[in-house]
């Protein structure tokens, strides 16, 4: 999984997905020549890496044991983890076309890594508990469509979102679409709590950490929910309900393309061709989960635009780890944290290989980038629950 031995990064991840669905074990092999895969010697996996494009070596027990060695070896910041289970997938995404695509959604169909779709009604009836890795569409769980309503509130796509937004809620048996959005919000919460992992990039990210906030209060102006705000919200606000962010002041102009200060896109000045962020380093031994979320090629990501592209440094909670970040720019890229018995990652941004993705643009065609470092970050979370671990408390 280095730059020079493996010509499809990506694919790699569904072979070792698909190893691990025949109910045969892999070893990761953190910071082994890229992060790369062991698995056994059998003619349909080999059949299957040549059928997919994924670059492969054959090797002889002896080589095996040899690079084990090695790899133990206290001198050497590697570890090989185990990996025993396809870990099931759902993706949050709402029925039908949207105005725009989804980078997790892409890659894992590229990858050939099998997810299921559910929404709302799902959450709400606790079908989260049949899944080991959910992953958040671009939704805005605060209720306000997104914060699309200067420039899109008399587009047809707008209209209909809003319309089945409420149609919705209402069926749920809730009167607003920011109090059905919430509940859905504190579902997953007891998910992750629970033990599930949660993967969100892009506005999924710091909506929903702001819908956790504002449970007491009313934010949304009246061209979202009908009715008006709750008077000196900000100062209500509970950020000890917040996965990852804290002391964060919300957006109040509907107009602004944006929720909070958490998000630094209208602030940050970086020319593209400098727009870059780097992965800190851990121990593969002492600090084996956020090794495995970094495993990569190159330790320079390609920054990429989202409606948050990524977080203001100084909101980030103490005890949350920025695995990736511009430091010369205050902004962390890449978050992970630790709640409950469960785990979530943040991802900044909307699609690592469409630097300015906009809405009504193309999707991404991944067979361009099957070595991009940006989604290979994504299928590291992918495999993460699939790792042998012992449950952890905050």
């Amino acid at each position: 999984m280095d730059a020079e031995g493996q010509k499809n990064h990506l694919k790699a991840y569904g072979i070792t997905y698909w190893v691990l669905s025949k109910q045969q074990n892999v070893k990761w092999l953190l910071n082994y020549r890229g992060g790369s895969f062991l698995v056994p010697l059998i003619d349909s996996i080999e059949k299957e890496c040549l059928i997919r494009g994924v670059s492969y070596e054959i090797l002889s027990n002896e080589k095996v044991e040899a690079i084990l060695r090695n790899i133990e070896s206290p001198s050497q910041n590697m570890d090989a983890v185990v990996l025993e289970k396809a870990p099931k997938i759902a993706v949050y995404s709402p029925n039908g076309n949207q105005p725009w695509d989804d980078a997790v959604t892409m890659v894992l169909t590229y990858a050939e890594i099998p997810y299921e779709t559910i929404y709302d009604t799902e959450v709400l009836a606790d079908a989260l508990l049949l899944y080991d890795w959910l992953h958040l569409h671009h939704e805005d769980f605060t209720g306000q469509y997104g914060k699309f309503y200067r420039a899109y509130r008399n587009a047809a796509w707008y209209i209909e979102h809003q319309q089945a937004s409420e149609a919705l809620a209402i069926s749920l048996g809730y009167s607003k679409v920011s109090d059905q959005k919430l509940a859905v919000a504190k579902k997953i919460r007891e998910y992750v709590l629970g033990g599930g992992f949660m993967f969100a990039m892009c506005s999924a990210t710091d909506s929903f950490d702001i819908a956790l906030s504002a449970q007491q209060v009313d934010i949304c102006e009246p061209m979202f929910d009908g009715d008006g705000t709750t008077p000196n919200y900000q100062n209500q606000l509970d950020y000890s309900k917040t996965f990852a962010f804290t002391d964060f002041i919300i957006e109040r102009d509907p107009k602004v393309y944006e929720f909070s200060n958490i998000d630094m896109t209208q602030v940050r000045k970086i020319p593209k061709e400098l727009d870059y962020f780097t992965l800190m380093e851990y121990s593969a031994k002492w600090d084996p989960i956020p090794t495995m979320l970094n495993q990569n090629h190159t330790a320079l990501i390609k920054g990429f635009m989202g409606q948050t592209t990524s977080y203001s440094r100084e909101l980030v909670k103490s005890n949350v780890l920025v695995m990736g970040e511009n430091k010369s720019n205050g902004e962390a890229r890449y978050i992970h944290g630790i709640k409950g018995q469960g785990f979530f990652t943040f991802y900044g941004g909307h699609d690592p290989e469409d630097y300015t993705h906009r809405v009504g643009d193309p999707k991404t065609e991944l067979d361009l980038h099957p070595t991009s470092p940006g989604y290979r970050l994504i299928l590291n979370n992918v495999l993460f629950p699939a790792a042998r671990k012992k449950k952890q408390k905050t």
